[in-house]
């Protein structure tokens, strides 16, 4: 599960505070640990409610927003933003309590703008590297349809997007080898350039990644013909990902470090694929459960009969009581949907429908009219006499 707490609701950046609202609750049903067969429900669970409490914050989420997810959990984990718990009231990182964080506390004043702009005050070249520390690429979506069968074996599926990667050409540096590499004159190699803001406690200085070297320090006078300079090209690529049996309509499978490559040598994001079950011509699926109508004839109604039942793992043979009504359903136990990464399964349910003959032969005629006598029926196999005689059982 994404640490990014939009990517854990679900919700884009821009989302209301209906939205998020809405999407909470539907993640906290999904995975409450009383209700959940994932393994990780209760960590997940944990993700979700923290995830709720930032975005619906907007003080919190105005400096989730500025800062990043991994800035913001440092920032809290210093002291959050309540000035309590470790650099708290009087201490370096927190921001109530003891004047800002304590501003005669040996730089507390400083790294509460440092987690907002990049850098302490007249940070210097130190501010900009550790701007450029190494980053997570994004992470990208794709959606996938399976089969019924697909979902209820497991599958190993085959597919291709086309994304982001390294630029093989020049290795994602932006420029040939032969290139002459300079440090950049907008930043003088920190990354980053500085506006100076005047606020109410002072002049401060604001850092934002240099827009002449994009935050790399360096300028070339040449960039590589592949990828225009952006280290980044457009590619196909072919994966194979494993296919939980048990997955649903609207789950999502995770691919380690398939995403978008990270930024100053990090990590590669993930790649997140949205499951699309197709419709099925003989089971329509509810949860676990699957449903099925079989047909059956009016003396298989009347006399009883064993029937064999089609399912996802093979025929199944299945008793028909005598007197069994039109509509009636019973239960297969265990013949439905696998449950993900459980050991039992759903069941399946089989709706009988009585079939009328549209046509008889002399012998079915003589023998339902004997029978529509024998039980006191007016016989006018013209007028419905099956309906009759299926509606007297």
């Amino acid at each position: 599960m994404s640490e990014d707490f939009y990517e854990v609701l679900g919700v884009s950046r821009d989302a209301s505070e209906d939205e998020i609202k809405k999407a909470y609750r539907k993640k906290a049903a999904e995975y409450h640990p009383d209700v959940s067969d994932d393994p990780n429900a209760e960590e997940k669970f944990k993700q979700v409610e923290k995830a709720k409490e930032v975005l619906s914050d907007e003080e919190k989420r105005q400096a989730y927003d500025q800062m990043g997810h991994d800035r913001f959990e440092q920032a809290e984990k210093r002291g959050g933003f309540d000035g309590q718990g470790p650099g708290g009231a009087g201490g370096a990182g927190g921001f109530g309590g003891g004047g800002m964080g304590g501003m005669g506390g040996g730089g507390g004043f400083e790294d509460i703008f440092e987690q907002f702009f990049g850098g302490g005050r007249g940070g210097g070249r130190g501010g900009g590297q550790r701007r450029n520390q190494p980053r997570q690429g994004r992470n990208l979506r794709t959606a996938m349809e399976i089969t019924l069968e697909e979902a209820f074996n497991g599958a190993e599926k085959e597919f291709t997007i086309t994304r982001p990667e390294k630029c093989s050409e020049c290795d994602g540096a932006g420029h040939p080898d032969d290139a002459d590499v300079s440090t950049c004159r907008e930043c003088d190699g920190t990354g980053q350039t500085t506006r100076v803001q005047q606020t109410p406690f002072g002049r401060v200085q604001q850092r934002s990644t240099c827009p002449r070297c994009g935050g790399e320090g360096e300028t070339a006078d040449k960039t590589c013909g592949t990828c225009g300079g952006d280290g980044i090209d457009e590619k196909q690529v072919t994966l194979t990902v494993e296919v939980p049996a048990g997955i649903r309509t609207g789950q999502t499978l995770r691919m380690d470090g398939e995403g978008a490559p990270g930024e100053n040598r990090g990590p590669n994001g993930d790649l997140l694929i949205d499951i699309e079950i197709e419709d099925h011509d003989t089971f329509e699926r509810d949860g676990d459960d699957l449903h099925y109508n079989h047909a059956i004839s009016f003396p298989q109604a009347v006399f009883g009969d064993t029937v064999e039942i089609p399912t996802l793992d093979g025929t199944k043979k299945m008793d028909i009581p005598a007197g069994t009504q039109s509509g009636e359903q019973f239960r297969l136990r265990g013949e439905g949907m696998p449950r993900l990464r459980g050991r039992r399964s759903g069941h399946l349910f089989v709706t009988v429908q009585v079939v009328t003959p549209d046509s008889l032969n002399n012998d079915q005629r003589e023998a339902l009219e004997a029978f529509a006598e024998a039980g006191g029926e007016e016989v006018d196999v013209s007028e419905g006499f099956f309906e009759k005689i299926k509606n007297s059982f």
